[in-house]
């Protein structure tokens, strides 16, 4: 049976676009997204220089043109009322969609997608209520999507396991233990917020930073593993930045092997790159982050882990955390 067509999503126009900045076949991309090459292609060939926002409001002019004001929030009052009155309360469009359908189950015209609301606010309402509406969302985006290109210039590790050596209960996320980590940088890249995601339940650490040189990124993650429990302590996949060259020392003091992922390959650490996007809503860019203290840094760790998230069925990362160790003190 032939596989069903699903038309690309914007976050996978976003892995594309990223690919080929890095200059990556056709082939590769299509192994990465899971997709045809020719579909690849196709989609590629679209304009002559491929841009993840361009294409996607390309798709949206092309599906709404004839409806232009007239979607449905516009088209009904007590929907908008609701979807407004929520992303003023910084409520992101997944949390509203899925309220929704919580609330009014049995009426279709109080339901509304993720990406529709993305929809209204980036291309349906008037330039004044755009402008007020992306400043409540949480990266406060001109464009939708991740904009960030080029390639990463920052020296390679020395002796660096890559992560095809990793474990393969690691590709999964059913085994917790497994983290990701990376630095998010602040004002003229002087100073940087350590940020460690284990991948079974989107846990969180913010770990605070006084240097970002080799041995205070170390010694700092280190106290950071010590404090875990056992089962949540097997691996971390970072990035290639010279703030992890010690990785050896580290691995030794802490029993945690750490692997790097492909020069210029941020997607193979989707989890950590998708909460360092999330914290930019309370570190924007431009931040000097030396002025973050460490009780700033755990009121937004605890405000993040206990954030009901849709890929844990709504569950937060901390609920999940608790209800991991408890099952294996049952087992």
């Amino acid at each position: 049976m032939n596989k069903k067509y699903t038309r690309f999503s914007f976050e996978e126009r976003i892995q594309l676009e990223k690919l080929l900045s890095h200059n990556q076949s056709y082939s590769k991309i299509a192994s990465a997204l899971n997709r045809n090459k020719s579909t690849i292609a196709r989609e590629v060939k679209r304009t002559k220089i491929y841009s993840a926002v361009s294409a996607n409001w390309d798709m949206v002019y092309k599906a709404s043109d004839r409806r232009r004001f007239k979607s449905k929030m516009n088209l009904n009052p007590a929907l908008k009322s609701y979807v407004l009155s929520r992303l003023k309360k910084k409520w992101s469009p997944d949390q509203i969609s899925v309220s929704l359908k919580m609330n009014y189950p049995d009426d279709n015209s109080m339901q509304l997608s993720r990406e529709s609301i993305y929809f209204y606010v980036y291309v349906h309402c008037k330039k004044s209520l755009k402008e007020e509406l992306t400043k409540e969302l949480r990266q406060q985006r001109k464009f939708r999507g991740n904009t960030r290109r080029g390639a990463d210039k920052r020296t390679t590790i020395t002796e660096a396991i890559r992560i095809d050596e990793r474990p393969v209960e690691a590709l999964g996320r059913d085994i917790p233990g497994h983290w990701e980590g990376d630095l998010i940088l602040g004002k003229d890249r002087e100073s940087a917020i350590g940020t460690l995601v284990e991948r079974s339940t989107r846990s969180l650490i913010l770990v605070h930073l006084k240097a970002r040189d080799s041995k205070t990124v170390r010694i700092a993650f280190e106290k950071k593993f010590k404090a875990l429990p056992e089962l949540m302590k097997k691996s971390l996949t970072y990035d290639n930045g010279t703030e992890m060259a010690q990785h050896k020392l580290f691995t030794k003091n802490t029993k945690v092997q750490v692997y790097f992922t492909h020069p210029y390959s941020p997607w193979e650490r989707p989890t950590n790159e998708n909460t360092n996007g999330l914290l930019r809503q309370y570190f924007p860019k431009g931040t000097d982050l030396s002025k973050v203290s460490k009780k700033e840094l755990q009121h937004v760790q605890d405000e993040m882990n206990q954030r009901p998230r849709r890929t844990l069925g709504y569950k937060s990362p901390a609920q999940v955390f608790e209800e991991m160790i408890l099952m294996k003190l049952k087992n």
